[in-house]
């Protein structure tokens, strides 16, 4: 019969996996995000990958998903709207969970 220090345990590691997993999703969502805004400049390859890279490094900036937002606003505000960003925010996410499954 487990013991209440084993479930203790089983509970923090399911709880250190979820947030791995969420972390994961989200630099993914990132990415993802990164390069669909550098389709909208007309970057491909390497120039693509660069920014995308750029996108992920913006969310270190603070807590949330603001700094990614705003980052990719300034870049391609002028291209495109405020909610298709948001909206590619929201859509991308689903992706990158998706795709983060079908590799486990």
């Amino acid at each position: 019969m487990p013991t209440f220090d084993d479930r203790e345990r089983a509970f923090e590691s399911k709880y250190a996996h979820d947030a791995d997993m969420q972390f994961r999703a989200e630099a993914r969502r990132n990415k993802l995000l990164g390069l669909w805004a550098a389709g909208l400049l007309g970057h491909d390859g390497d120039a693509a990958a660069a920014y995308a890279m750029e996108v992920v490094k913006a969310d270190f900036e603070e807590a949330g998903d603001e700094d990614v937002y705003r980052k990719v606003f300034n870049d391609v505000g002028h291209l495109t709207t405020e909610a298709e960003i948001r909206s590619q925010m929201v859509a991308l996410m689903a992706t990158a969970k998706a795709q983060l499954m079908s590799e486990l």
